[in-house]
């Protein structure tokens, strides 16, 4: 049998009528245009169903995506209901074999492959991620170390003072660059009375409900076509499990492809990033030999505000700082004894509102010193397409802070947030007391010019100018009745900033492959404003790195009700897929 007469019969008696309408234009065409033009949104729809129709792989064999809602650690068809699946096979060959390089391809390719996906999504989402429970810790370590053995990989386990990093790597090519990818996958703690679901380690599927907010639907709609607003609701959907199957799932296309990553590839995965990853700069010195590589790319983060595709070339660093008024040894009647015994609570307030003006400045003298923004840098920063009343709007809020003109500005400074504070009652339990002690707690955001021991010596030095004894433990009773204003002031570090030059060679290698899949120039952000444990590589391996951010800003990341929208997802995928698929050097 001839091709044609091959291609014909097959869609005749395998394919939807849906190919059948488009047999002349198949007929009359080439294949590679024919695929391009009619097929994706069969493939975006009948793959996935065929691919999870298949008999079970032979050990070694490329994985392809399950049915959705399969558990599986890998991606291993289950199910058996095709009578004849070597034709969908050839058809999915010859689709997967067209160059990768054309942008609807890779929009076909990884529609395909994110619906193959959502079914190791959801297990990946389902272990419990709080890195204050270890054991939880070591369920998501084993879990990964399973998900990359069976794409080729090799792992090792790189020991801490508590749980393990863990570095993945492909089979070193000798002349090839290496690229170290960072990977986070622990989440923040959750309280499941404010979450809008059974369980925040349930994933759900949810869609804009007409009078406002989200309403559950059934999980398999995924199987059929998909409306890039819904949105999947569980803890570390965006923050960072998702960039984590987004990683996995465009590695597993490249294989199906065969097509191998133009350099070498290390994987290094995080599971106490939301702690501050306490014990990574000492496992990046301990560790170097086993980290070295040319360039690290972060996927981590939320895209710029218009959900454009953005790369972003720094983070600020974090410290913070618990400050501890005390007042009376313990909370007393405020009738007994209001307007005679000091209030601790009153006294933190003045304390915390002397450190900066009614414009939001830090007003403690050399907070910003150091900060020079000139006009090439305000270049930069107005080519973010930014829209301030936008992001107020969002923020519900009239006005920014006065630190900088713009939103992209104030990122290039330090800050000085009180994140919490706690005194005393309040609501339904307030009582009528004054209290024992009053606490604040602070986070200092850190830029690459500022040196964060300064800064928190700042801090201090301020404290002590207001008549306060500094200590950093509770005060004993001689202190306490020898001095008027005591504060206990304890502090930490967790990592500096970093920051890449925009035009650098990891740039612009970055850069071409977000131009070949979206079309047009990413946007570049010099500084975001969060803080990831990224300084340890930079400095000790003397390497740039830039972050390539996926998901929606509005994901409420940390906070109750954390999703990940679904085009977001898909796009994260193509997104991999163009840079695994780009050689450093063009």
């Amino acid at each position: 049998m001839n091709y044609t007469a091959f291609i014909a019969q097959f869609l005749s008696s395998s394919i939807p009528r849906f190919l059948k309408s488009s047999i002349p234009r198949f007929l009359s065409s080439s294949i590679p245009r024919f695929l391009s033009s009619s097929i994706p949104r069969f493939l975006s729809s009948s793959i996935p169903r065929f691919l999870s129709s298949l008999p079970g792989r032979q050990t070694g064999s490329i994985p392809l995506p399950t049915k959705v809602g399969i558990k599986s650690s890998i991606p291993l068809p289950t199910k058996v209901g095709i009578k004849s699946s070597i034709p969908q096979i050839l058809l999915l060959v010859t689709v997967l074999s067209i160059p990768i390089k054309a942008q609807e391809n890779l929009d076909s390719i990884a529609l395909v492959w994110a619906k193959g996906s959502f079914g190791q999504l959801y297990e990946l989402l389902s272990i419990p991620n709080d890195a204050h429970f270890p054991e939880d810790i070591e369920e998501n370590v084993r879990w990964c170390e399973k998900a990359f053995a069976s794409r080729g990989f090799s792992f090792k386990r790189l020991e801490t003072a508590t749980v393990p990093l863990l570095l993945a790597e492909l089979p070193r090519r000798e002349g090839l660059p290496t690229v170290l990818a960072y990977l986070q996958l622990d989440g923040q703690p959750v309280d499941p009375a404010h979450w809008f679901q059974e369980d925040p380690f349930k994933p759900v599927l949810k869609e804009q409900a007409p009078q406002g907010g989200w309403e559950e639907i059934p999980w398999n709609r995924l199987e059929g076509e998909l409306n890039p607003e819904w949105r999947i609701f569980a803890r570390a959907a965006s923050d960072a499990k998702g960039p984590v199957m987004m990683f996995l799932t465009a590695l597993d296309a490249m294989r199906m492809m065969n097509k191998p990553l133009p350099y070498n590839l290390k994987v290094i995965m995080d599971f106490e990033e939301e702690l501050g990853s306490p014990q990574l700069p000492a496992a990046v010195e301990r560790y170097r030999d086993e980290l070295a590589a040319d360039v690290l790319v972060i996927f981590d983060g939320p895209r710029h505000i218009s959900n454009q595709p953005t790369l972003t070339f720094g983070a600020r660093g974090i410290a913070d700082i618990t400050l501890t008024v005390f007042g009376p040894v313990f909370p007393q009647h405020s009738g007994h004894y209001g307007n005679y015994c000091p209030n601790p609570a009153l006294r933190l307030s003045r304390l915390l509102a002397g450190m900066k003006d009614a414009e939001g400045r830090v007003i403690i003298p050399g907070f910003y010193d150091g900060i020079e923004i000139d006009e090439e840098t305000r270049r930069i920063l107005r080519a973010v397409p930014d829209d301030e009343r936008t992001i107020l709007n969002k923020l519900g809020v009239a006005k920014a802070d006065g630190v900088a003109p713009t939103y992209q500005e104030a990122l290039q400074y330090p800050s000085l947030n009180i994140r919490g504070m706690a005194a005393g009652w309040v609501g339904e339990e307030a009582r009528t007391i004054i209290p024992a002690t009053a606490t604040a707690e602070i986070d200092v955001r850190l830029v690459v010019e500022s040196d964060p021991e300064r800064l928190i010596g700042l801090i201090r030095k301020h404290i002590e100018d207001q008549g306060y004894l500094v200590l950093d433990r509770k005060p004993d009773s001689r202190e306490r009745l020898s001095h008027d204003r005591i504060c206990r002031f304890d502090y930490s570090i967790s990592y500096k900033a970093f920051r890449t030059e925009i035009n650098s060679p990891a740039g612009q290698w970055l850069s071409r492959a977000m131009v070949r899949a979206f079309g047009r120039e990413p946007v570049k952000i010099r500084t975001a404003g969060g803080s990831i444990p990224i300084s340890p590589f930079v400095t000790t391996l003397n390497i740039p790195a830039v972050s390539v951010p996926t998901v929606n800003r509005d994901n409420n990341q940390h906070s109750p009700n954390e999703n990940i929208r679904l085009g977001n997802y898909i796009e994260g995928v193509k997104t991999l897929l163009a840079i695994f698929s780009e050689p450093l050097q063009p």
